[in-house]
């Protein structure tokens, strides 16, 4: 762990979800002779009450969070930021899907919540640096941070940060960078951390069992119902929706039958309430767009090659990055990709360096 610059007794907060990750983290930086505080974020209202256990932000994680912090010789603090957390990334979830796009809201959470809310609400307590325990290489020079894959590629979450503003990112210290995740656990184990070996979700923390669809329906008055109809690529009906929230594209369930061959969701469109369903073959793309840009590299020169994400569990794929204005950019991929979703983040790499990204627009057939 790498945090040389940073004089020992600084105060420093740490994100702890109850995992083994932020539990390790706390531990090093502790081990580090720094100042350190565990926070945990209660997310979760009286009417989400349903969260399971296992959760980043249910009510056991938050015990596991408490009882490690007291491990590792902490103060521990649960912040409640249920309200904040509504607003920001909830209705961000919600009011894409609506809209025929696919979020991604741990991006959002980081921004806004992690990043910018717990930031705000601990300064005064007089602490210098966040920490967490996500995957990824935060590194400043002359003071200009610069965001970095981590050693574990597998793990790697810089995708997750690539929206932090320059201010968040300088006062970021992410101490699993240089480790990989068997080397975290191994850490938490010799330490005698009985989280070593917990289990991690990797669903949305606030959507139980992975429904989405569930999730959405619950959520839905009459005034916000969208249903419509679904096309094939001809234009001819073959079937109605009861909501365009319950689809992305790329996907196949849901879709009537009895058209000789597999369907998939290949456009939604938000002003019609219309899914239109095709091919295999139609969801390949050798172009997108992007917006909301956000470049944490500056003077990026245009166009020029990266390697590029386009969603968190997609590889990277290579593509020519043409920058259209402040705010816009169009990339143009090496090769076609399947199942790029308007509402997800395209994420552009120099090697290992995070440039940045924005969010893929949809293109109207």
């Amino acid at each position: 762990m790498n945090v040389a610059p940073i004089k020992k007794n600084t105060r420093i907060v740490v994100g702890m979800s109850g995992g083994v990750d932020s539990t390790v983290a706390a531990y090093l930086l502790k081990r580090e002779g720094f100042d350190v505080i565990g926070i945990t974020l209660k997310i979760w209202t009286d009417r989400c009450m349903h969260i399971s256990s296992e959760k980043c932000c249910g009510p056991d994680a938050i015990n596991d969070a408490r009882n490690m912090a007291a491990q590792i010789g902490i103060p521990h603090y649960v912040l409640d930021e249920a309200d904040c957390f509504e607003k920001e990334v909830i209705s961000y979830f919600l009011r894409e899907y609506s809209l025929g796009r696919t979020p991604n809201p741990c991006i959002k959470c980081n921004e806004k919540i992690k990043f910018g809310r717990l930031w705000t609400r601990v300064q005064s307590w007089g602490v210098e640096y966040l920490a967490t325990g996500h995957y990824a290489l935060v590194e400043n020079q002359d003071h200009i941070p610069r965001l970095k894959k981590a050693k574990d590629k597998r793990r790697d979450q810089s995708y997750f940060l690539f929206s932090l503003s320059p201010g968040q990112l300088s006062r970021m210290i992410t101490p699993l960078g240089n480790l990989e995740k068997k080397e975290v656990r191994a850490i938490a184990k010799e330490a005698g951390l009985n989280v070593w070996d917990k289990e991690e979700s990797r669903d949305i923390c606030f959507v139980p069992g992975k429904n989405y669809k569930e999730f959405i329906q619950g959520k839905k008055t009459p005034s916000n119902t969208h249903s419509g109809f679904i096309i094939d690529e001809e234009g001819k009906i073959i079937g109605e929706h009861q909501g365009i929230e319950g689809y992305t594209v790329g996907q196949r369930k849901g879709l009537p039958g009895g058209q000789g061959r597999p369907l998939y969701v290949v456009d939604i469109d938000p002003e019609s309430k219309t899914i239109r369903a095709g091919s295999l073959k139609s969801l390949f793309k050798t172009h997108c767009y992007a917006s909301q840009a956000h470049w944490i590299e500056k003077d990026i020169e245009s166009p020029r090659p990266v390697t590029v994400k386009l969603r968190y569990n997609y590889p990277e794929v290579e593509a020519l990055l043409t920058l259209l204005g402040k705010d816009r950019f169009r990339l143009d991929f090496s090769s076609p990709q399947i199942g790029i979703s308007p509402g997800q983040a395209a994420v552009c790499y120099d090697g290992d360096i995070v440039l940045g990204g924005g969010w893929i627009e949809r293109e109207k057939a």
